[in-house]
Parts: C-alpha cells; structure tokens; sequence
C-alpha cells in the first residue's frame, strides 16, 4: 500500500527533525503540515526530508489535518498514518500499524495508549475515559482511547466523510462519521511517551468543544442532515 504519515505541527523545532528523519528511515512518505510555527519548524521537517504545507496563520490541529488529508486524497495514497510532531508517538510503532493494516486495510485504526497510561496527566486520563466511553457507545465499537491522535485512516472513508472540526475535536469526527458508515474501527497499543512539555489540550475548554460538537452531530442525525 502507499501510506502517507501526517504530521501536524505547531513550533515542534525541538522534536521534528528527529521524527520526520526515524520516519523517512522507514521509506515511508512523511508531509508535514506546519500550522503557522513562528518558530524553524517547518524549515528543519522540509531539510530532513518532509513535504511541507505551511499554513500563513495558525488554523487548528484540524484544519492541518483536512489539508493533510486532501493531499493524500489528490496525490492516489491508499491511506494515511497520523502523528503528532512533538516525539510523544514512537516511530517504532508504525511497524505494527502496518502489519495491521495489512490485516484491515479498509478501515481505522486508533493507538490505544490507555492500556498503560503511566504518565499521562490524571485530569486528561479521566477526560479521555469519558470522551471514549460516549464514542464507542455512537460508534457501536470499543474505543478505549478515542483522543489519540496516532491512526490509520484508509482513503476510501476520507472520501466518504466529510470533516469540518478545525481543532483537536476532529479526533472524535473522523471517529463518529467512520463508524456511521459502518467502518470497522479498530484499537491498537502503542507506546505511551510523556515528557515534561506542556499539553496544547485544554482540559475545559476543548471538552466543551467536545461535547459541543456530539450535540451538532445528533442534532444533524434528527433533521437527517449529517454533517
């Protein structure tokens, strides 16, 4: 299969170059949609091998994400691996979401750090347990971490899902409108690296977004107009 690993970024200099260079050391595609870093970041992905969108201001995690995607729709990859830029997804572990997607290769798969989450800030491990409880009871699929950003997503449900979030909700999007069409959604361990850096997921503020967008969503399902 052709994959392309997507990876979002937002001032990730520190981090970048290391995991575009472990990714490219794979002979795996990387683009790194850089979303309007104020820092090198975008200058160092595109040095260590990285195809580069740069949004001219900061748009949202989702926003880069559908521009991402859209690139892999318009350049014929079959799916698309996405991770995060700031070192907390192991490369390594793209070696079993290959093997999987081998195994399922019309689908989604989601990283699971929740099997061990040692490390993971407690208000975050309570909030992703609730988050994931509601999506896997829409979804009709256990979905034990549903806010991990480290997945597959195979290009034929792209092109059947219409995304629209602009920030870290489209996690849970491309989760609820997959499993509407009836997509199999599968869960997958992988490695969970916490460091000391600070988390861009507001606790509040990106629940209430969460929970905000679970209402549009159910509200388009009442009217028949899913979104």
């Amino acid at each position: 299969m052709k994959l392309c690993i997507v990876i979002p970024i937002y001032n990730e200099a520190q981090e970048i170059g290391e995991v575009v260079e472990d990714v490219k050391a794979k002979g795996l595609d990387v683009l790194v949609v850089n979303d309007g870093s104020t820092d090198e970041s975008g200058e160092i992905a595109k040095d260590k091998g990285a195809i580069v969108i740069t949004n001219p201001t900061r748009g949202g995690k989702g926003f880069s994400l559908r521009k991402g995607f859209e690139y892999a729709l318009d350049n014929d990859y079959d799916g698309v691996i996405t991770m995060d830029g700031d070192g907390q997804h192991a490369v390594a572990d793209l070696d079993q979401f290959i093997d999987k997607i081998k195994e399922f290769p019309v689908s989604v798969i989601a990283g699971n750090r929740m099997h061990n989450a040692r490390g993971m800030p407690f208000v975050r491990w309570m909030t992703n347990r609730l988050m994931s409880l509601l999506i896997s009871v829409i979804c009709g699929e256990f979905i034990p971490d549903s806010q991990c950003g480290y997945r597959y997503i195979h290009s034929e449900i792209l092109r059947k899902i219409k995304l629209t979030c602009s920030d870290f909700e489209i996690e849970t999007e491309v989760l609820v409108k997959a499993g509407k069409l009836g997509c199999k959604i599968f869960s997958m361990p992988i490695q969970t690296i916490y460091c000391n850096e600070e988390s861009r997921i507001h606790p509040v503020k990106d629940t209430l977004r969460f929970f905000s967008y679970l209402i549009k969503e159910s509200k388009g399902d009442r009217t028949g107009k899913r979104g």
